[in-house]
């Protein structure tokens, strides 16, 4: 990919609108939309972006993309939003300078996406850190949340911001993030009860109806269906690229990320739900005897739901929709309200409702993102709010955004224009004052406290007697009369009476962006905002968590009868607080642009593009920045780019840069009017000084790549010839080597082959000579043997036939003990324990030794098995053998037992949080652990308790609550009693006179009595200090009860009473245990 090394490299257009040339709306138009068509959706207005939305997805915004602005100098490289984001980053963490970053710009046009955009390039590029990516983690994850609840599907936006938010960033000294605040302004709440045609209601409650589980939806007695509810838009309910379900599941994990507790995130759930109520209920008339006209709810099932979710009274709140009380002094007058009146009070609800959930969301929000400690941060702003709005039918809401960009473009002029200033003192260049038009005027129109727009508002909201609209109109053509920028057809002013653009029932205000004709229908009761006070009241009685704090004025306690400010006193103070925020911090400016109304990408429209580029005033911004020097740049860069240009500063300048931009400049003859040296800069006037520059820089650098072209071609073909000669020689070289190695083996084979022939001949003669010979040897050898046979023979004639047979015998025997042997090596058993196969003798009289050898075989392979053995299986088996020691032919269960290993803790008590407490009170390592039955003299039948043993004590505790029961020390029992039948019964016999003696012996039933019983015997057997346990087993035993001694007996049991082992009281000295027959 290549990559720009300067703004003004390779360029598609001006990449800087302050270099147009010439410079009028259609140049600016057609600059914009030559770079949009080649996907350059940025461009510069100094240290201003102009962002197009693309309306499809660009791969601009890669990690690589992060890593190539990171750094950079903010003209290095081509137009872009994370160059922006640079600087004010590294300004913020370098200078310590406070920065905001304002994003502006009408519905649709991209600022939420270059807001998050600017906020991800400052999260990649900032420190790494658990608690740092935890906080920028958060940071990220509130975008989610907040634009579940304040965002909406527009006829211009799918996912339009209804909301203006500002977030403070704080960083550290180091730059890494510690936290943030956020601003939310007007929310647009009004939608909350209506949406125009072709738009939705706010995202989170499709995304609650299309994501919600089943089960949840229950809980919240809500219905998948959109047409169930009338506060939801039917025409637009889905949306193509919009997945609510699979939104709503980001939002709840961006819920749990950002610090929500669940109990938290379900009171949200639920008063989003009470609002999709609230909007189904519905009133009828009823006339009263006295003439009156009231109200009654038609169908109260909504409202018992809606009660239901918010746990208030449903009497209460039914009257509170029926009747107004209105207090004055101390009387109170309550009347009745009519269906119209129900239905003003009902949608009212639900937009305080929605709008006060909305503000408490952002406050939670940062309680869980603001900045730990009270020291000083670094403080980054974002403001994403709505830019300057022109409908056809503008009312309220359009009146109060409006006033907001007129402030905002007020802030922009001063701070723009005072950093110039600045620059030009801090350069040392003479500083020429600038011609703007100052929009001051028409702020004070609207914002004068004593005869401004709002405050005449405000002033006839507050008026006792009648109050429309059109008496607010009234005031607003006798004050405003004679305003410049204010127009009325029924004012004074003569000149609008026959003006029929403008309506009877409007007002038109000259705007910096232009004129904006404003209906002035729903002023008063939009700034009014009224909430009846039986409704607050009626919200603070709720038992639900979070209403009561959403409706403080509803304590009776503190009533105050002091009307609450009006909507556009509010508005007013808040943005008042931003500009003082905003003036604090150095800004940065991002004007968002879309290129059409369909949203459909590679379309522009210019018409629209200059409509926005006309009230965004960026011909205005052009002018105010060309009113002095067009371009500046350090002397360094400067420098380095056009030092080719001159052959005094090229190929090196050793000097100051300065001294070498003097030195070119004047070798180039540019005119001294056309430019000025700053201290660390060089400022260009005009454009066109700059494109002389450039061109010149490449008419140079073509000269120049045409010079490195011919030496590069020349050094090339000299390389190539001395490459062909050097190869020629060696090719000669080892080609004359080759020659004079074919004739050197050539002769080396002719002599090889005379050598072999003659020593062919040599090695014949001798081998003839060898082989007579070797017969005389071997001739002599045969005669001499013959001979000493025949004496040998002669001599020992007489003793052999008496020695014979014995040495025959031996010999025989010795063959069939050696192929015994190998026979036995090859059919040996496995070295399994327990298999009892052995080969077969072959013959009788190794009996003795066919035995033994079996014997010995078999103890040599178990105590190679033996070696295996861990200490703990060892242990295991030495416990199973102690058992067979102690019931084998003794205890009917014992076979049983044999083949289940004796596992010792079976509730895993350690493990198990429900014996945690129980566990601690057992100081010493749990041996065993089980569940047995306690057997009850007075009934016989069992109660489930926890059996303990441990080295020192046995510890019986309740199943169910882990609490104590017994302890016993092994040193107190005397001895352990079991019958010879199947059944699991045991008695612990206790020392008489022992302390544990007191409530008697303890008779038990356990599923692993025999593990049991071993290990009770094992301890003992082992401890030197105490006596070995004795066991006792017998089908009658007797079994001590406090004071009492009772029988244990048990019999056979009848196949009638089935397979089950059970106990009976006979008598009070007789215990009766049926134990069934084993099979």
């Amino acid at each position: 990919m290549e990559v720009k090394t300067s703004l003004l490299d390779n360029m598609i257009g001006v990449g800087d609108m302050v270099l147009l040339e010439p410079l009028t709306e259609d140049s600016f138009l057609e600059n914009l939309k030559k770079r949009f068509d080649h996907n350059e959706i940025y461009t510069y207005i100094g240290s201003v972006v102009i962002s197009l939305n693309p309306y499809r997805s660009l791969p601009i915004y890669t990690p690589d993309k992060v890593e190539e602005y990171r750094n950079r100098n903010f003209y290095e490289l081509s137009p872009h939003i994370y160059a922006l984001a640079d600087e004010a980053y590294r300004s913020l963490r370098d200078q310590d300078k406070d920065q905001c970053i304002l994003i502006t710009g009408e519905s649709g046009a991209g600022k939420t996406e270059a807001s998050k955009l600017v906020m991800s390039y400052v999260a990649a590029v900032c420190g790494k850190g658990q608690e740092v990516n935890k906080v920028k983690e958060q940071l990220l994850q509130s975008n989610p949340v907040l634009e579940a609840f304040g965002n909406a599907k527009t006829v211009r936006n799918d996912n339009s911001s209804r909301f203006g938010k500002y977030m403070d960033i704080e960083f550290d000294f180091k730059g890494d993030p510690l936290g943030g605040v956020i601003s939310n302004y007007l929310l647009e709440k009004s939608r909350v009860v209506k949406q125009p045609r072709g738009e939705r209601n706010f995202h989170i409650f499709y995304q609650l109806l299309s994501g919600a589980s089943d089960d949840t939806l229950k809980k919240l007695k809500l219905e998948r269906d959109f047409s169930k509810y009338n506060y939801l838009s039917l025409d637009s309910a889905t949306v193509s690229g919009l997945d609510d379900a699979a939104n709503f599941r980001t939002v709840r994990n961006a819920m749990q990320i950002v610090g929500f507790m669940e109990d938290e995130m379900e009171s949200v759930l639920e008063l989003v739900a009470a609002v999709l109520k609230l909007g189904n209920i519905e009133f009828k008339p009823e006339s009263r005897c006295n003439g009156m006209d009231e109200s009654r709810i038609k169908d109260k099932n909504d409202l018992k739901e809606m009660c239901e979710l918010l746990g208030t009274e449903q009497s209460v709140l039914e009257r509170a929709f029926s009747y107004r009380t209105v207090e004055a002094k101390m009387e109170k007058v309550s009347t009745t309200l009519n269906v119209a009146q129900a239905y003003y009070a009902r949608d009212a609800l639900a937009k305080n409702l929605y709008s006060r959930l909305f503000s408490w969301l952002v406050t939670r929000i940062n309680e869980s993102i603001k900045a730990q400690g009270k020291t000083r941060h670094k403080v980054m702003g974002v403001l994403d709010i709505y830019g300057f709005e022109i409908f056809e039918d503008n009312s309220f809401e359009q009146f109060i955004i409006n006033y907001c960009n007129e402030k905002l473009q007020q802030i922009f002029i001063e701070l723009t224009l005072r950093e110039e200033q600045e620059e030009y003192i801090r350069e040392g260049i003479e500083w020429t004052n600038i011609e703007y038009f100052n929009n001051a005027v028409i702020c004070d129109l609207i914002e004068n406290n004593q005869n401004g727009i709002l405050a005449m508002l405000d002033e006839e909201c507050l008026r006792p007697g009648t109050v429309t609209d059109e008496t607010f109109l009234d005031k607003l053509n006798t004050i405003c009369a004679d305003h410049q920028h204010f127009e009325s057809r029924l004012s004074k002013n003569s000149k609008f009476l026959n003006d029929h653009s403008l309506p009877h029932n409007c007002f038109r205000i000259q705007h910096y962006a232009g004129k904006v004709l404003y209906r002035v229908e729903g002023f008063v009761d939009k700034n009014n905002d009224l909430l009846y006070r039986d409704l607050s009241q009626a919200m603070y009685k709720a038992n639900h968590s979070l209403i009561k704090q959403l409706f403080p004025e509803g304590n009776p306690a503190k009533v105050n009868l002091k009307r609450p400010p009006t909507a556009g006193f509010q508005f007013k103070a808040s943005v008042g607080t931003l500009m003082s925020n905003l003036q604090t911090k150095n800004p940065n400016y991002i004007r968002c642009i879309k290129p059409n109304d369909k949203k459909a990408s590679h379309v522009f429209n210019g018409s629209l593009v200059c409509h926005q580029a006309r009230y965004l005033g960026l011909m205005e911004n052009i002018r105010v920045r060309r009113a002095g020097y067009a371009f500046r740049q350090a002397y360094e860069p400067c420098l380095e780019r056009y030092k080719m240009l001159c052959k005094n500063t090229w190929p090196h300048w050793k000097g100051p840069a300065r001294q070498g931009v003097e030195v070119l400049m004047t070798d180039l003859q540019v005119p001294a009017e056309e430019f000025s040296y700053g201290r660390s800069k060089i400022f260009i006037r005009n454009p066109r000084t700059l494109f002389f520059l450039e061109e010149k820089r490449k008419q140079c650098l073509e000269d120049l790549a045409a010079l490195i072209q011919k030496i590069y071609r020349g050094w090339k073909c000299r390389s190539h010839f001395l490459l062909l000669k050097k190869s020629q020689v060696v090719v000669a070289s080892w080609y004359r080597r080759y020659a004079q190695q074919k004739k050197y083996q050539k002769i080396k084979h002719a002599t090889t082959m005379v050598q072999s022939y003659t020593r062919g001949w040599q090695a014949r003669k001798l081998l003839r000579e060898l082989k007579y010979q070797k017969k005389c040897e071997e001739a002599v050898t045969t005669i001499t043997a013959f001979w000493h046979g025949t004496q040998i023979r002669r001599e020992y004639r007489k003793f052999f036939r008496a020695n014979a047979g014995k040495k025959i015998y031996n010999f025989t025997i010795q063959r069939i003990m050696q192929k015994y042997f190998l026979g036995l090596k090859s059919k040996l058993p496995s070295m399994s324990p327990i298999d009892k196969t052995w080969p077969a003798r072959p013959y009788s009289f190794l009996d003795g030794v066919h035995a033994e050898l079996r014997r010995i075989f078999h103890l040599w392979r178990c105590k190679k098995y033996r070696s295996q053995f861990t200490e703990e299986k060892k242990a295991v088996y030495e416990e199973k053998l102690e058992a067979s020691e102690l019931f084998k032919d003794k205890k009917a269960l014992y076979p049983s037992s044999v083949r289940q290993p004796f596992k010792g803790d079976y509730l895993e008590i350690s493990k198990n949080p429900k014996y945690q407490k129980l566990s601690s009170a057992v100081d010493e390592k749990i041996l065993l652990a089980d569940v047995v039955n306690k057997i009850n003299r007075a009934n016989g039948k069992g109660s489930s308790r926890l059996f303990l043993l441990t080295k020192k004590n046995v510890v019986l505790a309740d199943q169910k609550t882990g609490q104590l029961k017994a302890n016993v020390p092994l040193t107190d029992l005397a001895s352990v009693s079991t019958s010879t039948q199947t059944d699991g019964f045991f008695a612990l016999k206790l020392k008489e006179g022992s302390p544990s003696a007191i409530k008697g012996d303890f008779l038990l039933s356990s599923d692993h009595l025999i593990e049991i019983i071993t290990k009770l015997h094992r301890i003992g057997s082992m401890a030197a200090d105490r006596e070995k346990l004795n066991i006792d087993i017998s089908d009658e035993f007797l079994v001590q009860f406090k004071q009492d001694k009772v029988c244990v007996k048990f019999i056979q049991g009848s196949p009638k009473n089935g397979n089950s082992v059970s106990c009976k009281r006979k008598n009070n000295r007789l215990l009766e245990v049926s134990v069934p027959a084993s099979s």
